[in-house]
């Protein structure tokens, strides 16, 4: 299911609002019936995006991520625009590590019109994608499979990104933290972040802007750490801590590599 235009706009809404809003609120707000609004919460709800409450809705809880299935809806115009600016930075040839996520998985969507590539991954979705090329060379870590994340996480897989050393290290995150600190929502996605950043050479972070002080309850590492931050937009306050901690950032598809 894709999310209608108002479905996202009420995520965002909620999001700024901190995440508590009425569902007299919303109909005032997007001059809708009460019908269509209910409507809405309810496969927003059935997605597990919000939480129901009475009266409203209000944002899941942030101890565990939502499914794959679900999170491919969210912020999906965001992702690709952050896909097709990523496939622009990498050029023929290149190696590179992706990592979990649906923005990765949307990356390898848009990757698979380069030749040449080396690429290792952990992300199911992204390795499926990739073999429309057959002139990508591709390699999944093997490991304990995640079926609602679609992905491959544990020693065995953090140990195999490790036997490799690439041109790009892409990693998406669950949230970004005030401070700049980079979340996720486990140990395990923390030991292959990290396994990421430490055997390449550039360290690009993919991010949307909603991933701004998003919450989420393992430390996996900093934004100090990457080279490149690739985003749809960015917030005063974000480019602050980016400028501080010395990371590039780039909105624009049409930036020079």
């Amino acid at each position: 299911m894709r999310l209608s235009d108002r479905q996202t706009q009420i995520i965002e809404f909620l999001t700024s609002r901190g995440g508590t809003l009425s569902s007299s609120e919303l109909t005032e707000s997007f001059d809708v019936s009460v019908q269509t609004i209910r409507k809405d919460l309810n496969e927003l709800s059935d997605l597990g995006v919000v939480r129901r409450v009475h009266g409203g809705i209000t944002l899941p809880t942030q101890s565990r991520n939502l499914s794959f299935t679900n999170r491919q809806v969210i912020n999906l115009e965001e992702k690709k625009h952050i896909a097709r600016l990523t496939a622009s930075h990498i050029p023929n040839g290149a190696s590179l590590f992706l990592g979990i996520g649906t923005t990765p998985g949307q990356i390898a969507e848009h990757l698979i019109y380069h030749t040449g590539l080396k690429v290792i991954t952990n992300n199911l979705n992204a390795a499926l994608a990739l073999c429309g090329n057959p002139n990508i060379e591709t390699y999944v870590v093997g490991g304990r499979v995640r079926h609602t994340d679609e992905d491959i996480v544990g020693e065995e897989a953090t140990s195999q990104f490790r036997n490799f050393q690439v041109n790009y290290g892409i990693c998406g995150v669950a949230g970004i933290s005030e401070s700049g600190d980079l979340l996720n929502f486990s140990s395990e996605e923390s030991f292959l972040f990290q396994a990421i950043l430490e055997n390449c050479e550039k360290r690009i972070l993919v991010a949307d802007h909603h991933k701004f002080l998003r919450s989420a309850p393992v430390k996996s590492g900093h934004l100090r750490q990457f080279d490149l931050l690739l985003t749809d937009t960015i917030s005063a306050e974000l480019q602050v801590l980016c400028d501080e901690a010395s990371l590039q950032v780039k909105t624009n598809v049409e930036d020079p590599r």
